[in-house]
C-alpha cells in the first residue's frame, strides 16, 4: 500500500521496531493526528487464542471512563410498558414494529440497539440483516434486558461491545485525538484491564502478544505489550 507524503513524514517519528510505554505512545499518537477533522483513536490487540473454539471467542464490554468522544444513537426495541423508561434514560429512538418494519427496510440511523427479552422472537429474525453490522443485542453484552434505562444510559455515557475477529485480533475505538493524554490513556488501560481478565482458561502461551494505538490517518505505534498486561493485572 503506497502511502502519502504527509503519512511518511509522520512515520519518521516513529523509532521502527519499538515498543513504547503507554504514555509515551499516546503523547506520539497525539503528535502524529494531525489530519483537519478529529480523528478517531483505536486500538488493535492481537491475542494468543484461536476464535475457532468457542471458549476462545474472546468478547467483552467495557464502560470507558471518558466515554468515545461522540453521541451514540440508541434504538431501543421494547414494548409500550417499557416506552417512557427508555426515552426518560435518552434513547433516541424507541418502540417495536415500526421499527422492525423500518429495518427490513434497509433503516440503520442508529449505532446500537437494545431489546427486551419479550421480543427478541422477532428481533432473532432480522440476524441476516444486523448480525454482520455488529449490531445485533446480545444478553453478554447488557444489551438484551428488562433494565433498558439502565443499558441506555451506560451506552451513551461511553459502554463498548468487542469482540475477537476471525485472525484473533481486537479492533475498539477507544476515543477522540481531541482527548487529553491522561484522558486517551485511562481508556486504554480500562479496555486493556477488561482484556486482561477475559484471558480464556484455554488459551495456551502469550495471551497478549501486541497492542498497537493509532489515529485514522496516522501510523501505528506499538506498545509496550507486557509492561501493559502487567499493569491490568495489578
Amino acid at each position: 500500500m503506497k502511502h502519502s507524503r504527509r503519512y511518511q513524514e509522520l512515520l519518521k517519528n516513529i523509532e521502527p521496531g519499538k515498543e513504547y510505554a503507554l504514555e509515551d505512545a499516546v503523547k506520539l499518537l497525539k503528535k502524529t493526528a494531525t489530519a483537519k477533522f478529529d480523528e478517531t483513536v483505536e486500538v488493535s490487540v492481537r491475542l494468543g487464542v484461536d476464535p475457532r473454539h468457542a471458549d476462545q471467542a474472546v468478547r467483552g464490554t467495557v464502560a470507558l471512563p471518558h466515554g468515545l468522544g461522540k453521541t451514540v444513537r440508541v434504538l431501543v426495541l421494547c414494548k409500550s410498558v417499557k416506552e417512557k423508561e427508555a426515552k426518560d434514560a435518552g434513547a433516541d429512538y424507541v418502540g417495536f414494529e415500526e421499527y422492525i418494519k423500518k429495518i427490513n427496510e434497509n433503516w440503520f440511523d442508529f449505532d446500537v440497539m437494545i431489546a427486551t427479552p419479550d421480543v427478541m422472537g422477532e428481533v432473532g429474525k432480522l440476524g441476516k440483516i444486523l448480525g454482520p453490522r455488529g449490531l445485533m443485542p446480545n444478553p453478554k453484552s447488557g444489551t438484551v434486558t428488562l433494565d433498558v434505562g439502565k443499558a441506555v444510559k451506560e451506552v451513551k455515557a461511553g459502554k463498548i461491545e468487542f469482540r475477537v475477529d476471525k485472525t484473533g485480533i481486537l479492533h475498539v475505538n477507544v476515543g477522540k485525538s481531541s482527548f487529553s493524554e491522561p484522558q486517551l490513556v485511562d481508556n486504554i488501560r480500562a479496555f486493556m484491564d477488561t482484556v486482561v481478565r477475559l484471558k480464556p482458561a484455554s488459551a495456551k502461551g502469550q495471551y497478549v502478544r501486541s497492542v498497537t494505538v493509532s489515529s485514522t490517518m496516522g501510523p501505528g505505534i506499538a506498545i509496550d505489550r507486557n509492561a501493559i498486561a502487567v499493569e491490568a493485572k495489578s
